[in-house]
């Protein structure tokens, strides 16, 4: 499973983490810059309860990363206004 280079040495697990998280971490701060444009009212229209649902939808995932990262165990929760 371990992607091989032109060396044909495996890559190892802190290289492929390196990679795959840097690709993934600018994913995110991508679209979290696209829902910032959600927050513009000239644009859309939305309750200050809708507004609290998202903000707090992302929060506690953010959160299960952050516990996931120190080892421990959370559960997945779907999103839907």
């Amino acid at each position: 499973m371990f992607k091989k280079d032109k060396s044909d040495k495996k890559i190892t697990k802190e290289e492929r983490f390196r990679r795959v998280a840097s690709r993934r971490v600018k994913e995110i701060l991508n679209k979290m810059r696209l829902l910032e444009n959600c927050a513009n009212k000239s644009n859309y229209s939305y309750s200050e309860e809708q507004a609290d649902k998202v903000i707090s939808t992302i929060d506690s995932e953010w959160r299960k990363v952050k516990s996931k990262f120190n080892n421990t165990k959370t559960r997945k929760e779907e999103f839907s206004l």
